[in-house]
């Protein structure tokens, strides 16, 4: 949540910080700013509620020069979304300037002190008290600006990624982070900070990922330094980013999230390219390799995730459990935390996260960690704090994704998740030489099925539009598709504002049946599988009420054709591939849902991409 972008060099940092900025809008935010270490040793700070357009124009023709400057896009959590609230931050006196990604849990003992000391405070939030904490070290203990801040952050409980300017070292940037992202891009005797590696692509490569309570001092003419918080130098270790500028751009679409949904055939391609061939029989994902023995024997799989990840998980569940018979629970990681779960040494608990920076289930994992289980990850992002935290793991491979609506991170999540249960399976022998061979088929038909199914997109346009003026929806699956209709309710609650719950079918007649009349639609995943009759028969119970039926279903079908308003097809597939090609047209349903309602698709109110905040 948030976002966070710095620049040091020998270029304008203006325009750069803009940019940055502008890049790290999918984060989601309320209120944006920069401050710009200027001549005659100024900072000049420009901040404004709204998007970083108002930001612009609130900053019109003023004076923007300086190679010097911080940048941050700002998600309310102490203090309502205004211009006093926004970042940057300054201490009293005007020579330190701040901003922050995180909560300082302390933040109420520490202003209270301070104010005792004379501080006077502007906004409410709780960077303002640690840039004045900077402060009130500094002057008292007559110590530098670093040891200050290293100070300051052995004092503060919470999370924080912060960049630092002084009117007095206009020669430095000083960061640093705990539980909250930040990495650092080096240039040619310049410098770029930032949330994380989209604004920086455009400038370098080379890229330095802070670990957590690590400071790293930016000095103009003698490089980057990293202390830890205790205040013992580290070697900064380098590494290459792989995605490219293209991929942060919207390449003829109107949104990133059309752009991303359309992106799934490659995505998923890329998902399972050297993982998985079916001419040869094989499944392999490198990076749990050397694991897969200890996999194999697991009492049990706890798989924690949050949002969409979660319902990942769910599909999971019913891999793991048919395919590799290991008994497994999924766990909302914000829950998990709170719990006192039973974990033991022989539990692997899985990680799924698309930023893998997300809050809830780093701590998750923290304490399943302390009991000695094995921990795995599945991540997209490269260097991620999940992907260097974990045991082992294995990246997505989606490519950036903007869109703060989840769309092929999800579906590649999928696609490695049943990968991995295949392998583990295949370890196991639980899992016939016929049945692998044939799911093995079946995942790499995926992208071209979905190619298939993409070219339906219009039809799929023309049923949202009976259906974007509803107050309620709801979605219905059986088996693996049930957390498919959780899903699809999720995407269209986030980014058309239409109230939506996802149910099991079944569970129809113990509630939801109530809320069903003539204008209510009921969007079921009525694919051939074992549950097909069944789901038949719900549909007949929805139809007795009224109740409009967008139904999901099998290419050919008739059965369900006869009982539905509306049917969208999807290519013949076995069960164990269906949650990802159904995931598809529901993708699609809300998004076009949303803009015929005219909302903000990639970037909904008051949602973020990466939360990184509890």
């Amino acid at each position: 949540m948030c976002g966070i972008v710095g620049y040091i060099g020998n270029k304008k940092a203006y325009p750069i910080l803009i940019k940055g900025l502008s890049r790290l809008e999918y984060r989601g935010y309320d209120s944006a700013g920069i401050a710009l270490l200027q001549a005659n040793d100024i900072v000049n700070v420009f901040k404004k509620e709204g998007k970083v357009i108002d930001l612009t124009e609130f900053i019109g023709n003023a004076n923007t020069e300086g190679t010097v400057g911080i940048g941050h896009t700002r998600w309310a959590t102490h203090g309502e979304p205004n211009n006093v609230n926004a970042h940057p931050h300054t201490s009293g006196d005007g020579t330190l300037t701040l901003v922050h990604n995180g909560i300082i849990e302390n933040y109420d003992v520490l202003k209270k002190e301070l104010i005792k000391r004379g501080h006077t405070f502007k906004s409410e939030t709780d960077t303002e008290v640690l840039v004045h904490l900077i402060e009130e070290i500094k002057k008292n203990s007559g110590v530098s600006l670093v040891e200050a801040i290293r100070i300051a952050l052995n004092e503060v409980h919470g999370a924080y990624a912060i960049v630092v300017i002084s009117a007095e070292e206009p020669n430095k940037i000083i960061a640093a982070k705990k539980s909250s992202p930040l990495v650092i891009g080096m240039g040619e005797d310049e410098y770029y900070l930032a949330s994380d590696a989209t604004p920086i692509i455009e400038y370098t490569k080379n890229v330095v990922y802070l670990e957590d309570e690590q400071i790293a001092i930016i000095d103009r003419n003698n490089g980057l330094r990293i202390i830890s918080i205790s205040n013992t130098e580290v070697s900064p270790y380098v590494q290459e980013l792989e995605m490219q500028l293209e991929e942060l751009e919207k390449g003829g679409f109107e949104h990133f999230m059309l752009k991303e949904i359309y992106e799934q055939p490659r995505a998923i391609h890329d998902s399972f390219r050297g993982r998985l061939n079916a001419k040869e029989g094989w499944v392999s994902l490198g990076g749990i390799k050397a694991y897969e023995d200890k996999i194999a024997k697991a009492n049990r799989i706890i798989i924690i995730a949050c949002g969409t990840s979660w319902h990942a998980g769910l599909v999971a569940e019913y891999y793991f459990e048919d395919l590799a018979r290991i008994p497994v629970e999924v766990e909302y990681a914000s829950e998990f935390r709170y719990r006192n779960p039973i974990i033991h040494k022989d539990d692997v608990v899985i990680a799924i996260s698309q930023s893998g920076e997300t809050a809830d289930t780093l701590a998750a994992l923290e304490m399943a960690k302390a009991q000695g289980a094995i921990l795995l990850g599945i991540v997209n992002v490269v260097g991620s704090t999940i992907s260097r935290v974990t045991d082992a793991g294995s990246y997505t491979h989606a490519g950036p994704e903007i869109g703060v609506a989840s769309t092929k991170a999800f579906t590649t999540q999928l696609t490695v998740l049943a990968m991995m249960a295949l392998a583990i399976g295949k370890k196991r022998g639980t899992i016939t030489d016929e049945k692998f061979q044939l799911l093995l088929d079946e995942m790499e038909a995926l992208p071209a099925k979905i190619e298939q199914l993409l070219k339906n997109a219009d039809y799929i346009e023309t049923v949202s539009a009976k259906y974007k003026d509803a107050q309620n929806a709801l979605y219905l699956g059986r088996g693996s598709s049930f957390p498919i209709a959780l899903e699809g309710a999720l995407k269209l609650k986030e980014i058309s504002y239409i109230h939506a719950e996802g149910y099991p079918a079944a569970e129809m007649k113990h509630g939801p049946i109530a809320l069903i009349d003539e204008n209510m639609p009921v969007f079921v995943i009525a694919t051939h599988g074992d549950n097909y009759e069944k789901l038949v028969s719900n549909i007949q119970e929805v139809k007795a009420r009224k109740g409009k039926i967008i139904a999901i279903v099998t290419e050919g079908d008739t059965n369900v054709k006869e009982l539905a308003d509306y049917v969208i097809e999807i290519p013949d597939a076995h069960e164990f591939v269906v949650p990802i090609l159904a995931t598809i047209p529901l993708q699609l349903i809300s998004y076009y849902i949303a803009v015929m309602r005219g909302c903000n698709v990639d970037q909904p109110r008051n949602l973020a991409k990466s939360v990184t905040v509890e």
